[in-house]
C-alpha cells in the first residue's frame, strides 16, 4: 500500500472514530450524563438549604418513633434535665422539657396549658412545619401565665369555632411545641416535672370528654432529634411534601424537587446513582451552613469582647420570623438559623436573652484541648436564672459523652463560688485539679451559649453590666 493510500485510510478511520460513543464530540453520552449529574447535585444542594427548617423540626417525630416508641400527639417529658445522650439543637440542660409533635390531620386539636404558679411557670413556643412561630406560651405568651386552651385548626378548616379557646390557624397540619417548666423559688424537681405533665392534648371533637393524654419519659433514653446530613435528609423532605399542603411560595422548588425524585403523591425511591449525588450534595450544603454559622450568624455585643448576639433583621423579628420580604424569601438566612436552633419564639427576648461566643479572649476558636476559665459575676441581668452551656461545633447539640454540659444559677449550691459571689466555670477535656465541681467537659471544638431568663432589658440595652471572655489557663 502506498503512503498516500495509507494516509487516506488513517484519515477515514479517524473520522469514523469521532462518531463512536465516548470518543468524539458528536456523540458523548458520558459527558451528557456528567452534565445531568452536576445539575442534580446543584439542585440537591439548593433543596437541602431550602428544606433545612422542616427537616430540623420533622426530626423530632422521627426520633420519637424510633427512640421512644411514641407518635403524633404524645407528650414527651423529662423526669430530669437533659444530659449529653439527648440530641437536641442548642437545648438547655437546667430545666426539664415538655415536647410534642402534634397533628391536626384528623381534625382540630386542643392543647391545655396550666396556669403559672408559685412553684413553676411555662416558657416555650408552638411552631409550624417550617418552624415559623405560631405563638408563645406562659407569662410572656398568649395565655399571659393564666393558662388556657390553645386550639389549632387544620389548613382549610371551615367548621364552627367554640368560645373559650385561644385559636390559631397554622399553614401546616403539623404543629410542634417545646416547653420548659421554669421552677419558682423553693420548688423541687418533682414538683416542676409534675407541673409540666399538666399539659394535655386531645381532639376538639372530644373536648367534652377528653381522652387521656399519653406521657412518655424521655430521660432514660437516648432521644436523638439532631438532623442527619445524609440521604435521610431528603427522605424527610419527601415525607413532608406528601403530608402537607404545598405553599404557593414553594411551587418553583416543587419543580426542582421532582427532578430529584421528590414529588407529591409519589414514593421517594432514588436509584443508586441519585443516592450518591444526594449524599454528596447534603454534605456540601452542611459545609455551607457551617460556614454561615461561623461568619454571618452573630454580631458583637460588647465591642471589646468576643460575646455576640444573633445577627438577625429586626423587621423579621417584629413580624414573627416569616423569613420573607415583599420581594423575596430569605432562604439562606432561614436555613442558617434553623441549622443550629429550633423553636424560635414569636417574641424574641421576651422570656429569655441569649449571647454566644465561639472564641477565647485572644480571638482563637474554642478547641477541645485547652483549659478555659469563664468568670460569671454575682450580679447578672436575669430575674429568673442564668445558664452557661457548651455545645459541639459539629452538631450544635451537647458534646456527646460529656459528664456535664452546663452550669446555671439554679445549681449554685453544687459549685464553688469566689468570695465576691462570682463563679469561675472551667471548660476542659479533663477536670482541672481543684476545680472539678465547676467543670464543663469538652474534648472537641465547641462554642458557649449564655441564657438569661427573665432578662432585665434596660441593663441589656445599655450594656451596664460586664462579662469577660473565656481565658486560656492551660
Amino acid at each position: 500500500m502506498s503512503s498516500k493510500m495509507m494516509r487516506h485510510v488513517v484519515l477515514v478511520i479517524f473520522m469514523f472514530s469521532l462518531l463512536l460513543p465516548g470518543t468524539g464530540t458528536f456523540a458523548a453520552p458520558a459527558e451528557k450524563l456528567d452534565i445531568e449529574g452536576r445539575m442534580l447535585h446543584r439542585r440537591a444542594v439548593a433543596a437541602a438549604i431550602w428544606g433545612m427548617p422542616l427537616v430540623g423540626i420533622r426530626s423530632f417525630l422521627t426520633a420519637t418513633r424510633r427512640d421512644l416508641g411514641g407518635d403524633w400527639n404524645d407528650i414527651i417529658y423529662f423526669s430530669r434535665p437533659m444530659v449529653s445522650r439527648h440530641g437536641f439543637l442548642t437545648a438547655n440542660n437546667q430545666t426539664p422539657y415538655v415536647v410534642a409533635s402534634l397533628s391536626t390531620k384528623q381534625g382540630a386539636l386542643v392543647v391545655e396549658i396550666p396556669p403559672a404558679t408559685d412553684k413553676a411557670k411555662l416558657f416555650g413556643s408552638f411552631v409550624d412545619i417550617w418552624q415559623q412561630p405560631i405563638t408563645d406560651v406562659g407569662p410572656k405568651g398568649a395565655d399571659r401565665g393564666k393558662g388556657g386552651k390553645y386550639l389549632f385548626l387544620p389548613p382549610g378548616y371551615g367548621g364552627e369555632i367554640p368560645e373559650g379557646y385561644l385559636v390559631f390557624r397554622p399553614c401546616s397540619y403539623a404543629v410542634y411545641v417545646a416547653l420548659r417548666p421554669v421552677p419558682g423559688e423553693g420548688a423541687s424537681l418533682a414538683e416542676v416535672v409534675a407541673y409540666g405533665k399538666q399539659v394535655r392534648v386531645y381532639p376538639l371533637s372530644k373536648a367534652h370528654y377528653p381522652p387521656p393524654t399519653r406521657y412518655i419519659d424521655a430521660y432514660p433514653h437516648k432521644w436523638d432529634t439532631l438532623p442527619k446530613y445524609d440521604l435521610s435528609f431528603y427522605k424527610l423532605i419527601a415525607e413532608v411534601i406528601n403530608e402537607e399542603p404545598v405553599q404557593s411560595r414553594d411551587l418553583a422548588m416543587m419543580g426542582l424537587l421532582a427532578s430529584l425524585g421528590i414529588e407529591k403523591g409519589k414514593p421517594f425511591t432514588p436509584d443508586a446513582r441519585t443516592r450518591k449525588i444526594l449524599t454528596a450534595a447534603v454534605q456540601e450544603a452542611h459545609e455551607y451552613l457551617q460556614w454561615m454559622f461561623e461568619t454571618q450568624s452573630f454580631r458583637r455585643y460588647f465591642p471589646d469582647r468576643q460575646w455576640s448576639v444573633f445577627n438577625l433583621p429586626r423587621e423579621q423579628a417584629r413580624r414573627g420570623w416569616p423569613f420573607m420580604t415583599r420581594n423575596r424569601m430569605l432562604i439562606d438566612l432561614r436555613a442558617n438559623m434553623y441549622h443550629f436552633v429550633t423553636f424560635m419564639p414569636k417574641k424574641p427576648g421576651a422570656a429569655a436573652a441569649v449571647a454566644v461566643t465561639l472564641y477565647d479572649a485572644a480571638g482563637q476558636p474554642l478547641n477541645g484541648r485547652s483549659t478555659y476559665r469563664l468568670r460569671v459575676p454575682k450580679e447578672m441581668p436575669a430575674r429568673d436564672f442564668w445558664s452557661v452551656i457548651a455545645y459541639s461545633f459539629a452538631t450544635h447539640g451537647f458534646i456527646e459523652g460529656a459528664r456535664r454540659v452546663g452550669i446555671s444559677s439554679l445549681i449554685l449550691d453544687q459549685v464553688d463560688r469566689n468570695e465576691d459571689g462570682s463563679v469561675d466555670i472551667y471548660f476542659a477535656p479533663q477536670p482541672p485539679p481543684g476545680h472539678e465541681r465547676n467543670w464543663i467537659q469538652t474534648g472537641e471544638r465547641f462554642w458557649v451559649g449564655l441564657r438569661l431568663y427573665g432578662p432585665q432589658k434596660l441593663l441589656l440595652a445599655t450594656k451596664r453590666w460586664s462579662l469577660g471572655d473565656l481565658e486560656v489557663v492551660r
